[in-house]
């Protein structure tokens, strides 16, 4: 059991602080927009998404993809590639959002989840095929 955890170390702590990640946008989301009425369906997500997005970078780096820059050029290339990922994907959430709740007039928690499980995917795959990839 230990050999099998090593050996999918990464994908289990990604899923682990993807799912903490998850929890913070949820929970952001759900309190600024769906219990509060506090703004508006776009400007909660956005918010909501700025505080994911910072735990997801510091947990990204340090806890599952093990990143350490040696340079303060190869540091800041990787900032600058994951946000600019994670607005990608910030991108891909506003649509799904857009379309499910404003649009089809979906329910708003249950569209969330769907959104927050592809963007988690697709994420993952940004930081370990680019992001956070082993350089020679």
């Amino acid at each position: 059991m230990i050999a099998i955890i090593k050996q999918y170390w990464e994908v289990i702590s990604y899923l682990i602080f993807g799912g903490l990640t998850t929890v913070i946008n949820l929970g952001v989301f759900t309190f600024l927009y769906t219990w509060g009425h506090y703004c508006g369906v776009q400007v909660a997500n956005l918010i909501a998404w700025v505080l994911s997005v910072l735990f997801a970078y510091i947990t990204n780096k340090l806890y599952v993809f093990d990143s350490r820059q040696s340079s303060k050029q190869d540091a800041l290339r990787e900032l600058g590639s994951f946000f600019f990922f994670r607005v990608a994907s910030y991108l891909l959430d506003v649509a799904i959002l857009a379309i499910g709740i404003s649009w089809l007039h979906m329910n708003s928690f249950l569209v969330k989840v769907l959104d927050n499980v592809l963007v988690v995917v697709v994420n993952y795959i940004f930081s370990k095929l680019i992001i956070f990839r082993q350089r020679d």
